[in-house]
């Protein structure tokens, strides 16, 4: 039933914590004015009277954003719910998606520190996560991206994994809960959005089963990151602007883990290779071949080593 969607979150949250909400625990909402935030942004309220703060970043995108944060504003403000509007600066070249994402979350994770609030809660839900994995399994994830889509990462939680949109939307429309339809979500120029038209409604989707394939992922990824640190310590040597591996005969999934601490300790400021290019150099690697990868050098053979690449002469 749509009302009984507080009762479920806080049982969610409970399971995240390993334990149920203390009386002093206070929750951060980041709440875009959508459906599925707005009716995060209720339940949560609505279980924990007083330990909610409420937050909404104005990317400065579109006309409507500050509108709708205020909306937000308007309903805390009737509700006993602290609210902010964070205002960010995205840049606009490149994937614009990903900027916002990341000028978001650093903007939230300074207003929860500032507030001193203990955990933060996005709304992401079912259909986001399945969404998200095919796409990452379009363009070729290994088990680190594909566990990434997680319910919990230190303070962060998203306990509404386990819901379905169309019944976040109508908890909204049955408690008459305000919310906006962000004009992006319909925009089919975006991946995700084409996506999304594809399995709207799809009955075959199992949240449960979802989220445990996910934290099975986690789990193979934290394993696999505990034996790749193993091998950094018994085979890798970090030395002055150089990086060289010791051992080469490694499964493939260690020696790209290994390969990429190496270029992000001789050149940090590097975009991170994925997929393909990491995959490639993988095979030059195995026949002691040099490679360029992320500005950086890298000799094959029986020990791998990495440089930062020359600087480029200038024509």
């Amino acid at each position: 039933m749509p009302d009984a969607l507080p009762a479920r979150l806080n049982a969610a949250t409970a399971r995240l914590i390993g334990r149920p909400v203390a009386p002093g625990e206070r929750f951060g909402i980041a709440v875009s004015g959508g459906a599925d935030s707005m009716a995060l942004l209720a339940a949560a309220a609505a279980c924990w009277p007083g330990q909610v703060a409420a937050a909404t970043v104005d990317h400065g995108l579109r006309p409507e954003g500050r509108a709708e944060a205020e909306m937000v504003g308007h309903w805390c403000a009737g509700h006993g719910v602290a609210h902010g509007i964070l205002s960010a600066h995205v840049d606009p070249n490149g994937n614009l998606q990903a900027h916002a994402r990341a000028a978001r979350y650093a903007l939230l994770a300074d207003w929860q520190a500032g507030q001193g609030l203990d955990w933060l809660m996005t709304a992401h839900q079912a259909d986001d996560q399945i969404e998200t994995m095919i796409l990452r399994l379009n363009r070729g994830a290994g088990v680190g991206g594909l566990a990434s889509v997680r319910a919990r990462r230190g303070t962060l939680l998203r306990p509404l994994l386990g819901e379905r949109r169309a019944a976040l939307r109508a908890y909204c429309v049955a408690q008459r809960i305000p919310f906006v339809d962000d004009p992006s979500n319909v925009d089919d120029r975006f991946d995700r959005v084409r996506l999304r038209a594809a399995l709207d409604g799809a009955p075959w989707i199992d949240p449960e089963g979802l989220n445990r394939s996910t934290e099975a992922l986690a789990q193979a990824d934290a394993a696999l990151a505990w034996a790749t640190d193993g091998l950094a310590e018994d085979f890798l040597d970090l030395g002055d602007r150089t990086a060289s591996l010791s051992r080469t005969d490694l499964p493939p999934e260690f020696l790209r883990r290994l390969l990429l601490r190496m270029i992000a300790y001789v050149h940090p400021e590097a975009e991170k290779p994925r997929g393909p290019s990491l995959d490639q150099a993988l095979v030059q690697l195995y026949c002691a071949k040099t490679v360029s990868l992320a500005d950086c050098v890298v000799t094959g053979g029986a020990t791998w080593t990495v440089r930062r690449a020359p600087p480029r002469k200038a024509r």
